[in-house]
């Protein structure tokens, strides 16, 4: 699944591309990819709309559109390619925009889990899934103690913690393992049980690992690509996730794959005891 620095990947890439352009027309052809409002609704509103910016927020592509937000949330293998008008329409072609220089964004989705939101500006705060989203790894308010006000009740691991997008946004999978080794956090260990210099460390090191991810383009895990099929190099930079057949590059111990909620875990056990 695209995490936020792939993300922030693909949105450098679409705002070079599209920044000023406008949506002449759109076509749904699975409509179960646009979340809000009704398919209907969505092609007549996008309808002659700017494209004024390109954002993110947490995971979700934000497109500044003139009146409205349109949120892409890619989930396990959504991607974007520009393709001429005349150029054969794929299988997993879901969503196609019209642009006014001739060319076409089409959203492709082989899962066909991508969700897409239109919301109205004035509506941002109240209606669609930004509403409940967490702080931004940068924002000047993640602080241990908001860590800590947030953990003491979740007797929980903190693995799952960290992945709790209500919590701090864009951590997935992967970047949870490199954040908690870092740490020397034993993924396992309960989230009301961090320690104020523990939660200092977590976001420390989130910034630390997303920072240097995004400057790498991501991870290429499976089937990301970015936009024009740019992949990530991040994962040459990856000190245990997916390393259960090496050695740890602190002490040298063997690295072990656990579950914690459903997830494949990368530690290293002497390192994060």
């Amino acid at each position: 699944m695209p995490e936020l620095p792939e993300v922030e990947t693909v949105k450098e890439s679409l705002k070079l591309r599209l920044k000023g352009k406008k949506i002449l027309n759109s076509r749904v052809i699975y409509d179960n990819i646009i979340a809000y409002p009704n398919v209907e609704d969505f092609i007549l509103e996008i309808k002659g709309q700017m494209i004024n910016d390109m954002e993110r927020r947490g995971k979700f592509l934000i497109f500044n559109l003139d009146k409205y937000y349109l949120l892409s949330h890619l989930r396990m293998e959504g991607k974007y390619f520009f393709k001429k008008h005349d150029e054969e329409i794929l299988k997993h072609e879901h969503v196609i925009f019209d642009l006014d220089d001739g060319e076409e964004l089409r959203y492709m989705d082989t899962r066909k889990f991508g969700k897409m939101y239109l919301i109205p500006k004035e509506d941002i705060d109240k209606v669609g899934p930004l509403k409940d989203l967490g702080l931004e790894p940068w924002d000047n308010n993640l602080t241990s103690k908001y860590l800590l006000d947030k953990y003491k009740k979740k007797r929980i691991p903190i693995k799952t913690v960290l992945l709790d997008q209500e919590i701090i946004v864009g951590i997935g999978n992967i970047y949870a393992d490199e954040i908690l080794f870092l740490c020397k956090i034993n993924p396992l260990k309960k989230a009301n049980e961090i320690t104020e210099k523990e939660a200092q460390n977590i976001i420390k090191y989130t910034k630390e690992v997303l920072e240097k991810a995004i400057k790498k383009g991501g991870t290429t895990i499976r089937t990301y690509s970015s936009v024009d099929g740019v992949h990530g190099l991040f994962q040459e930079e990856l000190l245990v996730h997916g390393k259960d057949k090496g050695k740890c590059p602190r002490c040298n111990e063997d690295i072990i794959k656990i579950k914690v909620g459903g997830r494949g875990t990368y530690y290293c056990p002497k390192c994060q005891r």
